[in-house]
């Protein structure tokens, strides 16, 4: 067989395939025939995305994302089929599972059509668009895994997300689907140009319409919002809506800063508070919690937080982090410190790399089972503890009800440890430590299962959210170990992902792919944070730096920013969004980021892209509110300029001042101690000079008191109502 001699030649590895060889290299994976020539070749072998990777051995032609695949569909004439998914998600594995595995339908979309796979962490534009596209199409919702098909062109016509092997859920089986769609293209290839024309137009009308010259900017959309979030707000359970149920951690943040701006009148926003609480404490004692390693999984299929999807991402345990942390220091009730440690623990554990990077996901199966990792079999745990230990972990976490996932039973707290206590007539201090102990027993025999697959892709944006909450986190519990840790995460930005004043996306064996708007601006955000709990001037300078480069590429003359670089490639819309999605709107971190930095060093460029950014996404804003809290937030410091406290003098005094300070929530206020020996600081800040062992410059925004050289006098500055 010459064929297959040549790719041995070539010193490829070989394996069989349902019967065929199949030889792969550096480049590609190629399935032979029995007489060796050619089936087909699977080109994923040689990207970086674990999750492309993951699909190198379908039995699909394969292409990632990029011109030669649609040239391809051009010269054959054929559609595209897009795939567009991650590595954690469940019903992408049983996507593939049932659809891309299969000889068949495999046969199907390699005969009919040009097959790109895309990983949506590391191709957030490309998802995006064709999302919006689907949702446009279909007028139905996104999701994943997306299932796109599109014209040569690049331009959708049909789509959807998950379809089944067989016809279920009001659902097409896949296969016959795909030949539908196949003969359609083949049948309707004029219409497909005036459809397309529609679809450009619709892109266009999505854009926020440019603000009045006029425009008044207001509090009213905060006030909405905060209406909005009563009535969304399940007032047994917590969250906002029914299931499935989502963390919403920008609501969360929205609702505590509400409180506390309030806190100080004749009528504090207490409701609120408890809007906030409620879903905290909900949450944590939920199955979307791990109640024995710590990490939230993404969302809970049900209203009560108990079962959720099992993955865990990345996103949403930075920026939780955040918020359990600020709920400690608004509330000091230790639960949320308790909270926060444990998913900090988790997040250093399990998902920093050695090069000090954060990893993106944990997939939600293991051994072929979505959950099977975390669920128990009741009596596997009984023969793991002790007779005293069973007792109080069955009352705590809810083994003595009925079994709440396929059979097994997925850990929720049940009850209070006060609660288990009564019920076995036990001293609270005497439960405590039996749950310790069970929990170190069930940990160490759930370690000897199979894992999840981790993702170990290092995205650069979802970095910057994990150094923002973890520097958050720090000096809320007086934790320098997380501060260390996210200085490392930082330091591997700063190393490996920054080159000649550009950022990449992603890195997993290599950094590339032309970095988006939140990656600037979210490490720019963390790096800002990071200060307050130490100061680095060449941090500093490099948040500066992102901002500038974020002016440079991302910046929208009539406001605002989007989402691509003016370099990036040619999509078929450049977006501009304001809204929050899983993570926080990349335009509202850029505003409230531009804000602090500018009015920190008198960058008056930074304040007026900051209100031009406000002012672009008003429109939104005022329609539907609570879709935007990250925008909100950028409103509110607008509206009510941050508090900036400059700390100088010697290294230890200063230090002891930020740790005092770092005990209240002020979520409008910024301190940073820099030391009397820092050189070369920037004007604004050099011009802060000591005046004896610590010395404090109080500014709201632009306006500066006179410098405090007494703790006490401080914090009696501090407590204005402008605070």
């Amino acid at each position: 067989m010459a064929g297959e001699e040549a790719l041995k030649a070539d010193g490829q590895a070989a394996r069989g395939y349902a019967g065929a060889a199949v030889y792969w290299n550096a480049m590609e994976i190629r399935h032979l025939n029995a007489d060796g020539t050619p089936r087909y070749t699977n080109r994923l072998i040689e990207e970086t995305s674990p999750y492309l990777r993951q699909h190198a051995h379908n039995p699909v032609e394969w292409h990632p994302w990029g011109d030669e695949a649609f040239e391809l569909a051009r010269a054959r004439g054929r559609p595209v089929h897009l795939s567009v998914g991650y590595a954690a998600c469940h019903w992408c594995h049983v996507l593939a599972a049932e659809s891309f595995e299969d000889e068949a339908t495999a046969r199907v979309l390699n005969e009919q059509f040009i097959n790109i796979k895309v990983d949506r962490e590391e191709r957030p534009d490309v998802d995006r668009i064709y999302q919006i596209a689907q949702q446009m199409l279909t007028h139905g919702p996104g999701g994943w895994p997306l299932t796109m098909f599109l014209t040569p062109e690049r331009r959708p016509f049909f789509g959807g997300t998950y379809f089944p092997a067989e016809a279920r859920y009001g659902l097409p089986a896949f296969s016959d689907l795909l030949q539908r769609v196949a003969q359609y293209y083949r049948e309707h290839r004029e219409e497909l140009h005036a459809q397309n024309e529609a679809l450009a137009a619709a892109f266009a009308a999505i854009d926020a319409p440019p603000p009045a010259r006029d425009l008044e900017l207001t509090d009213a959309p905060l006030r909405l919002a905060r209406t909005a979030l009563e009535r969304a707000f399940d007032e047994r359970h917590g969250g906002f809506g029914g299931a499935p149920k989502f963390p919403h951690p920008g609501s969360l943040e929205r609702l505590l800063r509400h409180w506390r701006d309030s806190a100080e009148g004749e009528q504090p926003d207490l409701k609120a508070l408890y809007m906030a609480g409620l879903t905290l404490h909900r949450m944590a004692g939920g199955g979307l919690n791990d109640q024995l390693a710590g990490g939230f999984c993404r969302y809970s299929t049900d209203d009560r937080w108990l079962i959720p999807h099992f993955e865990k991402m990345l996103y949403d345990n930075a920026w939780l982090l955040a918020v359990y942390a600020e709920a400690y220091l608004a509330t000091g009730d230790a639960f949320y410190a308790n909270v926060a440690d444990e998913t900090a623990g988790w997040l250093q554990r399990q998902m920093q790399s050695a090069e000090g990077g954060y990893y993106s996901s944990l997939d939600a199966d293991s051994a072929g089972h979505e959950g099977r990792y975390y669920v128990w079999d009741r009596e596997e745990v009984a023969t793991l503890l002790t007779g005293e230990e069973y007792s109080a972990v069955a009352l705590r976490y809810g083994l003595d009800a009925a079994p709440n996932f396929e059979g097994a039973w997925h850990l929720h707290a049940a009850r209070s440890v006060q609660e288990v206590a009564q019920q076995l007539r036990q001293p609270p201090d005497r439960i405590g430590p039996l749950l310790e102990s069970a929990r170190g027993k069930l940990l160490e025999a759930r370690e000897r299962r199979q894992r999840p697959g981790r993702d170990e892709k290092i995205l650069t944006a979802w970095n910057g959210l994990a150094i923002r909450g973890m520097a958050i986190a720090g000096r809320a519990l007086s934790c320098a170990g997380l501060g260390e840790s996210a200085e490392r995460a930082l330091c591997f930005a700063r190393r490996v992902l920054w080159r000649e004043g550009r950022l990449s996306a992603t890195y997993c064996g290599r950094a590339h792919l032309n970095a988006y708007l939140d990656d600037y601006v979210f490490l720019a955000d963390g790096v800002l944070e990071l200060q307050q709990l130490r100061f680095r001037l060449e941090e500093l300078a490099f948040a500066r730096e992102l901002l500038e480069a974020a002016l440079r590429h991302f910046a929208d003359p009539s406001g605002g920013f989007f989402f691509t670089s003016d370099d990036h490639e040619a999509l078929l819309h450049r977006l501009k969004s304001f809204s929050d999605e899983a993570i926080p709107a990349g335009n509202g971190v850029a505003a409230r980021v531009l804000l602090r930095l500018g009015y920190l060093l008198g960058e008056s460029r930074y304040l007026e892209a900051a209100e031009r950014t406000v002012r672009a996404g008003w429109a939104p804003l005022e329609q539907y509110p609570q879709a935007h809290m990250t925008m909100l937030t950028a409103l509110d410091e607008l509206l009510h300029p941050p508090q900036i406290v400059i700390l100088r003098g010697e290294a230890s005094a200063i230090e002891a001042w930020r740790r005092e300070l770092a005990r209240l929530y002020a979520p409008r206020r910024m301190v940073l101690a820099i030391a009397a020996d820092v050189p070369d600081l920037p004007p604004a800040l050099a011009q802060k000079a000591p005046r004896g062992p610590a010395t404090a410059y109080v500014c709201l925004g632009s306006v500066c008191a006179q410098p405090i050289d007494s703790f006490a006098e401080l914090v009696q500055a501090l407590r204005a109502p402008a605070s």
